[in-house]
């Protein structure tokens, strides 16, 4: 595989490169937190919560709009007093009735799923709220049904928008009495945002920019990807979903305790250091096989990413991430922790999420691919 990695420390060849294009999207994320923040809230989605608290909220939305359900999730956390679903299909589950509350989210505003999904919500109904673009499918229905609408503004890729879809749901939950979210935790996670795209920019040199640092230690490995919270596993599907869309590159996701207890298994097969002495009982064969295959060509190894949540991980859970550090060790995968920081879930996202919408971008431009694209997403979506 050809890395190009002296691309990263060329700002002017990034800055005027493919990435160009994407880069200034993700640096202005902060911008989308403030900004739809008080779209929300002129649109009027408090109104959601006139009837009090719904016995669930559905949050549909596919593609790149399909991460929002999983911010909500994280913020409303474990102990969150209703449930928070996503939901990335056609039409509804047959649950869903007056009681509860549907939240639709679509960067195009044309998503087929996501319209029927409203569809059928207002025919039977329950409280719907849309973010969207404003004269597209998806708003036309909000308006039929009375929806809380908020349109999108400005033209940003989809998958730099996640903060625009987010961020009003946010706003409704917390009408809604399920999440617990004060201005001053918005204000923090732009804050955070704009911190992490300080260390990050094109100009700042690879070893003192994680998001590069990061982008270098993937490129060629295979990244395995766990939480160990419900923040940190929200981070890791975003993580995952960033790197497929922009740098087509794959990865596994997973978390601890479930279902790392299974993914663990990997570092002893062909993508970890191989089959070792300890496992090796009648299959010195294969270990030939793989031994050989590495003397022809670098094969490709597992990496772990640990994604750590100090302000969340349960006192099992943290002891399962140093069993699985020196798991890893043994069986020579290597391993990158990253922490969270700041202090409440949606800021701790905030950290990470900023991190690897970078990291994808740079990892593109190492493997010499152009971010901006992506045909066969766009195949799908006819």
């Amino acid at each position: 595989m050809y890395l190009d990695e002296a691309i990263l420390d060329d700002t002017a060849r990034i800055d005027s490169g493919d990435a160009a294009a994407l880069l200034p999207h993700i640096a202005s994320t902060a911008l989308q937190v403030r900004q739809s923040a008080v779209l929300a809230q002129e649109a009027g989605v408090a109104r959601l919560g006139a009837d009090g608290r719904p016995r669930a909220v559905l949050v549909a939305g596919v593609g790149g709009s399909s991460m929002v359900a999983g911010v909500l999730a994280a913020v409303a956390g474990p102990t969150g007093p209703v449930p928070v679903i996503g939901h990335h299909a056609h039409g509804l589950p047959g649950w869903v009735g007056v009681s509860d509350v549907v939240l639709a989210v679509s960067a195009s505003g044309t998503s087929t799923e996501t319209c029927s999904v409203v569809e059928e919500a207002r025919r039977r109904g329950a409280r719907i709220g849309v973010v969207a673009p404003a004269d597209t499918p998806l708003a036309h229905l909000a308006a039929l049904a009375g929806a809380s609408f908020v349109p999108l503004v400005g033209q940003r890729p989809a998958r730099a928008m996640l903060w625009s879809l987010a961020v009003p749901l946010l706003v409704a939950a917390r009408a809604l009495g399920v999440v617990r979210l004060g201005d001053d935790a918005v204000e923090a996670a732009a804050a955070r945002l704009e911190e992490v795209a300080t260390r990050c920019r094109s100009s700042s040199e690879s070893f003192v920019n994680p998001a590069k640092t990061l982008a270098l230690e993937l490129a060629g490995a295979l990244p395995v990807i766990w939480g160990t919270s419900v923040v940190t596993t929200v981070a890791a599907e975003h993580a995952a979903a960033q790197f497929a869309t922009n740098a087509k590159y794959p990865a596994l996701v997973g978390a601890l305790p479930h279902p790392g207890h299974h993914q663990v298994a990997l570092f002893a097969g062909p993508f970890g250091a191989g089959l070792g002495v300890a496992d090796s009982g009648g299959r010195d064969e294969l270990e030939d096989f793989f031994r050989d295959r590495a003397e022809e060509e670098e094969p490709t190894r597992l990496r772990l990413i640990l994604l750590r949540d100090p302000d969340a991980e349960r006192a099992e859970v943290t002891r399962q991430a140093e069993v699985a550090v020196a798991v890893a060790a043994e069986r020579g995968v290597d391993v990158t922790e990253l922490r969270t920081e700041g202090s409440g879930p949606l800021e701790r996202l905030a950290s990470l999420i900023g991190l690897f919408d970078f990291t994808a971008v740079y990892l593109a431009l190492v493997l010499g691919l152009d971010p901006t694209q992506t045909p066969v997403a766009r195949d799908l979506g006819r």
